[in-house]
């Protein structure tokens, strides 16, 4: 019996601490959009496979179309200006920041900006 009541009492405690902890949760989130150099869908499995590993990232998407990344994060954790330069690191364009130049190099060409010789299509 004593441990029924033991085992009640936690199941009762987090049955009221967790809405708190959503509530806080939520307080934190955050989402930017980031207009990224994507070029392909192996760009946008990179960029969006990256992000998810980044520290407080929640999700991830990257419109093809528009070229811009809905980024949902924890602001306790990172912010938009981190989220950009992980983006550069992998060399791609992130808003202003332009992406790493080494790291754009060994790009695959289908993921090449369309005005460098070395881009490919797919």
């Amino acid at each position: 019996m004593n441990s029924f009541i033991r085992l009640f009492s936690i199941a009762v405690l987090l049955i009221l601490v967790q809405p708190a902890a959503y509530s806080q949760l939520l307080r934190n989130t955050q989402e930017v959009e980031i207009k990224t150099s994507a070029q392909c869908p192996m760009c946008k499995e990179s960029i969006e496979e990256m992000l998810t590993f980044e520290r407080g990232v929640r999700h991830a998407l990257l419109d093809m179309e528009t070229k811009i990344v809905t980024v949902r994060y924890n602001s306790r954790r990172t912010d938009a200006d981190r989220l950009r330069k992980a983006i550069t690191k992998l060399g791609y364009d992130a808003d202003d920041m332009e992406g790493d130049s080494e790291a754009y190099e060994n790009l695959p060409a289908c993921c090449k900006k369309p005005d460098d010789p070395d881009h490919v299509a797919h």
